[in-house]
């Protein structure tokens, strides 16, 4: 508009970073070039902090993250602002504000695949964006494509996105310094709930670099081998999915690094160098991991009904309708870690105070509280989402499906917490990190502490019942009604034709390729699929 200078706002929403920020470089760049200005604006919106996916460790976890992004704006000149409010309300303000400054105001961030909040909230933006006649640019920043007609050649556009170049971190522009920044307010302050995570992990843009250097030179050396357990994942996953969720490093930052890092190792086995001990199949296991970090996100994206309903509409109700008689007291008993299932409750209270858990253990805990409780996955899986720092919702409700079995093209996945106890766990020792009840049960008893007697308890210091609580449940006979109940549905002849309506649409596509190729990823993805992904893994990545 003649006349008009221009004011170049980046939305940040979860990308909380300055490297690879294609919306930033953009908006700087045409300031710089037109000689207009630019300012950084971050909403803290009730309606998505006060959902019932949210609580006060997300919270605090975005609070620390945007300390740090305000420092590194700062350095570039531009100021970033935070507002307590919905967007759309503070957006009309501050385009009120410019153009009383004879500044018309263009709009940038980038896509985002959230929960049902923040999808009507951008829809909500594009209106205004049009009404007003507000300028807005999105960028992609994942593998997940809007609008996407088919998921045929879905894997190829993601490998084009990954391989982009890597944006540096802008120069310095003019920022708009006729607004002030505002506050980063506390939990408190927000009126969020008491939520205590005494072992959050660090979530700024510099802790994520370093995460990522750490664990491609040293931490995930044993990656494959070691993700599965409790007792090493913490090390040995890359523990990046925070991050991610986040945004305070960027999916092609990782991939990148991780494809650089398996080029070395390669590289080096060829010509028969010393092998500084990092496996490469560790590497390309996590990789392959990377591709279902947006593969399951895809899903939402294309179908964001599954927040609330089942995959498969004939799965809906299908344990809401079984009598609620002591759900509650099963849903707190599992939420708080009070189930009798030692790794059960370990892992629960590992993930109260910690805001993760890796993946095996997440489906672990997806599939008792499903099959074992016979709980809506709805519901627990909110919980879990809550709990969760890293929580992507994409990943999260696809996951809490599959797990659940409500999906219609995964096979049940009932696990036996004694099992995955004896495997992942066969000392106890994390067992007795986070189930101090159980410190002194002898190895025998440790993964089933209801078969103590009266002897052992006393030597143990445990009485079961009073101490420690017994099962909630009998394991095998609850397994076995959950199957009898999902026989049931499958084997209406409206099933399979629904099945294959799901597939086509949310199933993954193999690459084409010789025979021999396909064998060989074949076999690769099945043995990633064993684990389904690790931690952001929701897949850890």
């Amino acid at each position: 508009m003649a006349g008009y200078g221009y004011l170049e706002v980046v939305w940040f929403k979860r990308d909380l970073r300055v490297c690879d920020h294609a919306p930033l470089v953009e908006a700087c760049a045409r300031a710089r070039a037109h000689g207009g200005f630019i300012l950084g604006f971050y909403a803290i919106e009730p309606t998505v902090i006060h959902a019932s996916d949210h609580a006060g460790r997300h919270w605090a976890a975005t609070r620390e993250a945007l300390a740090e992004l305000r420092q590194n704006l700062r350095q570039l000149g531009i100021p970033l602002a935070v507002r307590v409010g919905e967007v759309v309300e503070l957006l009309e303000r501050l385009r009120t504000h410019a153009a009383g400054r004879g500044t018309k105001l263009a709009l940038w961030s980038h896509e985002e695949t959230g929960n049902a909040v923040t999808y009507a909230r951008d829809r909500a933006v594009r209106r205004w964006a049009r009404t007003q006649g507000v300028e807005w640019n999105e960028r992609t920043q994942t593998g997940v494509v809007r609008r996407l007609p088919s998921r045929d050649g879905w894997a190829a556009a993601w490998e084009g996105r990954m391989r982009a170049p890597i944006l540096d971190v802008p120069d310095p522009a003019s920022g708009w310094t006729h607004v002030e920044p505002g506050e980063l307010p506390s939990s408190a302050e927000l009126q969020l709930a008491a939520d205590p995570c005494p072992h959050r992990q660090n979530s700024g843009e510099a802790g994520a670099r370093e995460l990522l250097h750490s664990f491609l030179s040293r931490r995930g050396s044993n990656y494959s081998r070691e993700m599965s357990s409790p007792r090493t994942a913490a090390n040995a996953c890359s523990r990046l999915s925070v991050p991610l969720a986040l945004g305070t490093i960027s999916m092609r930052t990782i991939v990148q690094s991780a494809h650089t890092r398996r080029d070395e190792l390669q590289a080096a086995r060829e010509v028969g160098a010393p092998s500084d001990g990092y496996r490469v199949g560790s590497v390309r296991s996590f990789i392959a991991r990377l591709h279902w970090h947006c593969h399951f996100m895809q899903k939402l994206e294309d179908e964001p009904r599954i927040e609330t309903q089942s995959f498969l509409s004939a799965f809906d109700g299908l344990r809401a309708a079984d009598p609620v008689g002591d759900r509650a007291e099963r849903l707190a008993a599992w939420t708080y870690g009070r189930t009798g299932y030692p790794l059960i409750d370990a892992c629960m209270r590992s993930l109260r105070a910690t805001g993760w858990i890796n993946f095996r253990m997440r489906a672990m805990l997806m599939s008792f509280a499903s099959y074992d409780l016979w709980l809506p996955w709805r519901e627990s899986g909110l919980e879990l989402a809550r709990l969760f720092t890293d929580y992507e919702p994409g990943i999260h409700w696809s996951q809490v499906q599959m797990q659940s079995g409500t999906t219609g093209i995964n096979a049940l996945r009932m696990y036996s917490p004694l099992k995955q106890s004896l495997d992942q766990d066969p000392a106890g020792e994390f067992i007795r990190r986070w189930v101090p009840e159980l410190t002194a049960v002898p190895e025998v008893y440790i993964h089933e502490p209801w078969r103590m007697n009266a002897e052992a308890e006393k030597a143990a210091g445990c009485e079961i019942g009073t101490d420690y609580p017994r099962p909630v449940v009998d394991h095998k006979e609850a397994v076995r009604q959950a199957r009898e109940k999902f026989s049931q549905i499958t084997q209406r002849p409206e099933h399979r034709a629904e099945t294959r309506a799901v597939l086509r649409t949310h199933g993954s596509r193999k690459r084409k390729g010789d025979k021999a190729t396909e064998t060989r990823r074949t076999k690769r993805t099945r043995r990633a699929a064993s684990d389904a992904g690790d931690d952001q893994l929701e897949l850890d990545v």
